[in-house]
């Protein structure tokens, strides 16, 4: 009885350091990266110039619950959700 219940243990053994291993390495570093993402964009506002998803670089007009309007190099303005603010730019 007593030798299965050690067997039981070293065979789990290494699963649980694969699992402590993969959450150190790629699921906390992503939690805390999506974490400084969000506040990020929640801590826009009007005149800060940002980089889409898309690859465009545009200033901020007009914060909204559910979107920005920005404005793009030659004046246009336009609509874009928040979920598309890949970064901000730094002066």
């Amino acid at each position: 009885m007593e030798g299965s219940s050690t067997d039981l243990i070293s065979s789990l053994l290494p699963l649980v350091a694969l699992f402590a291993i993969f959450y150190f390495l790629i699921i906390r570093p992503q939690q805390k990266q999506a974490k400084a993402h969000k506040e990020m964009v929640g801590n826009l506002k009007k005149g800060d110039k940002i980089v889409t998803n898309g690859g465009l670089m545009v200033e901020v007009t007009k914060v909204e619950e559910t979107y920005f309007v920005v404005k793009n190099s030659d004046g246009t303005e336009m609509k874009l959700v928040r979920e598309f603010v890949a970064k901000l730019l730094e002066d």
